[in-house]
């Protein structure tokens, strides 16, 4: 029986999950962890640079989408494996969705970051 957590202790748990999912998701994904990199490198140049408060929060916000993008997009491929390991027609168009879904945001990430540095 699954018990029902309430209030902090619910609170604790998830965070306590979803602290466990981004590790696991940097340790067994190479783009996970180039893009933490990345973000380490540029979250203190979106900071040390001179652009307004809404300015700086964009150039964050469009690499975190990058990273939550990357996150769901591993989470469809593990999902994936985990069904099949054969080759499947439906199995490769939802792989393939979610490495669009990256790539589409790595994109937005880019033009938000030449746009406003630029």
């Amino acid at each position: 029986m699954m018990v029902k957590r309430k209030g902090l202790t619910r609170l604790l748990y998830a965070s306590y999950y979803s602290l466990k999912g981004l590790r696991s998701a940097f340790l067994s994904e190479a783009a996970v962890r180039q893009e933490v990199f990345t973000m380490f490198i540029l979250i203190p140049v979106a900071f040390l640079s001179e652009v307004t408060s809404i300015e700086r929060i964009l150039l964050v916000m469009s690499l975190l989408v990058v990273l939550i993008t990357e996150l769901l997009n591993t989470a469809v491929e593990k999902l994936c494996d985990h069904v099949s390991t054969d080759t499947h027609l439906l199995i490769g168009r939802a792989k393939d969705i979610g490495s669009a879904a990256v790539f589409v945001s790595l994109a937005l990430a880019c033009f938000t970051w030449l746009t406003i540095l630029w």
